[in-house]
């Protein structure tokens, strides 16, 4: 006779909240929790299933309550890029505007390759009443829901309509998000009525499961072949991409910069991969990047980009890398990056490919020339002196430029401080100005650049490191589009700071709009004119007061010298809290230097405006220099 497998008579939630206690990751012998706690927001939709089943099971599964179910994906997608993709939370919501609201969250986890498990709740599967509240009708398909929208922004989507289901779908997920390649917003969306139906479980679903996080090595004969290609080389170049940081790659690729002399380069993502006084690190490349990576960028002959998809920033809309001989050479552990502008692919992970390269041209004794390595580390030593002047202040009594903000910033910060920011004219300063002191310091999120990241995904990244100081920079802009978790931060005792910069407008965007002939129209903060422009007076808005409001406490800072005591206030704090500054509003110039590199914003081909005639002729000459690398 076969023995029966023991059971456990359980509902569909109080088996999946079990089931994500049992989940564990391990990469270089380290073992952690996979979801380390779950985000929700309760509705009709989640309340009686997934939310019983957290109080059932409080003692093995935290549970954190939220503001907005947007800014909770963004909490656990900054808790998992600090944990360097080993750990996630899970986040729950109702049906309807709950579960919609999680799509904008989800496509930033996608497009990031940061994992995340969304536990939407759906419509009835039973289909008792119908349509039910906040049920979308769909006349053509009636196993259609609102949650459906979340299928093309996810890795991995599954709607458990009976109770058997999950345990396939449960171990998919979890496949998924401990994918290297593959990871993502992962979705069980969960009809209601499912949620509270009960099961007899075998036992062994609730056993610990190990996922272990490969590192693939390279194939012999690809790596053979990237060791051709370096050798061959006359000036090559680094691109480091965010794939360093998920493969905790940093030391490697320092010491593979270090035995071969090659300049390293960084994406948004990338940077902080070397520290910015590492002699081989020449600072972010692309649009927003340094003159010396961009100059690089146009003379190399060679791009050896390690775990980075090619973005059009970092190629300046295909148009700088123009050596007429250039190739490319990537490392990266998803073949289709590693296949991007024709290069020679070298698909492996990146701590494990830059060691076998490094140790195959060790054996030649390889490393670029010495005039190329005083070129880069002349121009490099220009630059950073073009940041100095940037972040000095003349008078400490005058009102910060922006760059001067972040010179503040940077003077009193040291390895331990984590600065995040995603959107505005701040990514732009940051990735040409920043100093990145150690390998996570850096957080930026600009594969989406969501206006409104900043504040929730600093809590999740306090949450994974709650010793080290996390700072979020949020311009007024993206302030306004989600300052409610700053609820969150006070009611938890996450002791973010937050640092927002006040110039009354889109200051990123009026910038772009008036090089492509669109006049600022709509991007200041301003009362309308007679003519339809938002001309007129300043707004009576207090973004200070707002923050305090939520209870949160403000330090105004109206001088350099004020800026430099709150921030080292605001640092010492044990306790949620802002500093408030006002710089140049948004139709004036925030400061930096000017784009290295251009980026592809296609301008009006007809208009009379002169603004916009200019810009289009400017914008066909720069088109006239892409080039498609074959």
């Amino acid at each position: 006779m076969t023995e029966r497998t023991s059971t456990t008579r359980l509902t569909v939630a109080q088996a999946l909240v079990r089931f994500l206690a049992a989940q564990y990751t391990e990469r270089d012998g380290a073992r952690q929790r996979l979801i380390g706690a779950t985000w929700g927001i309760f509705g009709h939709g989640n309340v009686a299933g997934i939310g019983q089943a957290l109080v059932e099971y409080a003692d093995v599964m935290p549970y954190h309550q939220g503001r907005n179910e947007q800014a909770m994906v963004h909490a656990a997608v900054g808790y998992a890029r600090q944990s360097s993709r080993l750990s996630t939370h899970a986040v729950t919501t109702s049906i309807g505007p709950g579960a919609t609201n999680l799509v904008t969250g989800a496509a930033l986890a996608t497009i990031n390759h940061l994992p995340v498990l969304l536990l939407p709740g759906d419509v009835f599967a039973a289909r008792p009443a119908d349509p039910v509240l906040q049920q979308l009708e769909v006349p053509y398909a009636g196993d259609v829901s609102v949650n459906d929208s979340l299928r093309p922004v996810s890795r991995y989507f599954d709607r458990v309509t009976r109770p058997e289901q999950l345990i396939p779908a449960a171990l998919a997920a979890m496949r998924v998000l401990t994918d290297p390649v593959e990871t993502g917003a992962v979705t069980l969306a969960l009809p209601q009525d499912v949620q509270a139906e009960a099961y007899d479980w075998p036992e062994d679903f609730f056993a610990e499961r190990t996922w272990v996080i490969r590192r693939p090595g390279a194939d012999p004969t690809e790596l053979a072949e990237a060791v051709r290609a370096i050798r061959a080389a006359r000036r090559p170049l680094v691109v480091a991409g965010g794939g360093v940081h998920h493969s905790r790659a940093e030391e490697a690729l320092a010491e593979f910069a270090a035995a071969t002399g090659i300049p390293v380069a960084s994406t948004q993502a990338g940077k902080g991969s070397l520290r910015w006084d590492h002699p081989q690190d020449v600072g972010g490349i692309g649009h927003t990047g340094t003159a010396t990576a961009d100059e690089l960028a146009r003379t190399a002959d060679l791009v050896i980009g390690v775990g980075t998809r090619y973005t059009d920033f970092t190629t300046a809309s295909g148009t700088l890398f123009t050596g007429e001989d250039v190739r490319f050479l990537n490392l990266n552990i998803a073949p289709y990056d590693g296949h991007k502008l024709a290069g020679l692919p070298l698909i492996a992970d990146a701590r494990s490919g830059l060691q076998e390269l490094t140790a195959a041209l060790d054996m030649h004794a390889h490393r670029v020339s010495g005039s190329y390595v005083t070129e880069y580390t002349e121009d490099k030593e220009r630059w950073e002196q073009r940041v100095d002047a940037c972040y000095e202040a003349d008078e400490p009594d005058m009102r910060p430029t922006q760059p001067q903000v972040l010179g503040a910033l940077d003077a009193i910060v040291d390895d331990t401080d984590v600065i995040i920011n995603a959107a505005g004219s701040l990514p732009g300063d940051l990735h040409k100005l920043w100093r990145a002191r150690s390998r996570d310091q850096y957080h930026l999120e600009y594969g989406y650049s969501c206006m409104g990241y900043e504040i929730p995904a600093s809590i999740g990244v306090k949450m994974a490191t709650p010793d080290r100081p996390v700072w979020a920079l949020v311009g007024d802009g993206t302030y306004l589009m989600m300052p409610t978790e700053i609820v969150t931060a006070v009611q938890e005792g996450v002791a973010i700071k937050v640092l927002l910069v006040q110039n009354h407008g889109y200051a990123s965007i009026g910038g772009l709009s008036e090089s492509v002939g669109g006049e600022r129209f709509g991007t200041a903060y301003r009362y309308p004119a007679d003519d339809g422009t938002y001309t007129g007076a300043r707004l009576p808005v207090d973004l200070a007061a707002n923050a305090a409001s939520l209870g949160m406490r403000v330090l105004r800072a109206k001088t350099v010298g004020d800026l430099h005591e709150a921030l080292a206030e605001a640092r010492a704090a044990d306790t949620p809290t802002c500093v408030y500054v006002e710089t140049e509003t948004a139709d004036t110039v925030s400061g930096p230097p000017p784009a290295q590199a251009w980026w592809d914003v296609p301008v009006a081909e007809t208009a009379t405006r002169p603004s916009a005639v200019k810009a289009r002729e400017l914008y066909e000459r720069h088109v006239s220099t892409r080039r498609r690398h074959l």
